[in-house]
């Protein structure tokens, strides 16, 4: 079950929120996870709130105020090849809807599959 969370810069259009989640089901759907197994969350915030370089490391383009970061909180398994192919699904999408995929940052993160209690407190995978 992933649990995928964006982070932009107010204000986003409900067309720009929902651009950059369906890029990132459709890519996870691509990599195995199931198509109901959608949980998606966006924060938003004010540009104090929200701050990053707009160059680091060495993009080809500065980031601007369209930045995103994606984290998808997955559990442990998948080979490097995967996650190379979710990303790589995840920035043609994006660039096929017109974004910038330097503007785009994605952090991966690992969890074991009994740190997750689907609903009802019940650890499924212990």
């Amino acid at each position: 079950m992933p649990l995928v969370t964006l982070t932009v810069r107010k204000p986003k259009s409900r067309e720009f929120k929902t651009t950059v989640l369906d890029a990132v089901h459709s890519a996870l759907v691509s990599s195995g996870v199931p198509a109901a197994d959608r949980f998606q969350r966006i924060i938003e915030l004010d540009e104090l709130d929200f701050r990053f370089d707009p160059g680091y490391p060495d993009l080809q383009s500065e980031r601007n105020n369209d930045f995103v970061l994606i984290e998808i909180l997955w559990s442990v398994g998948r080979s490097v090849k995967v996650k190379k192919k979710l990303l790589a699904d995840i920035m043609a999408s994006l660039s096929r809807s017109g974004m910038n995929p330097e503007n785009v940052m994605v952090c991966l993160k690992e969890t074991s599959w009994e740190n997750w209690a689907f609903g009802g407190g019940r650890l499924i995978h212990a």
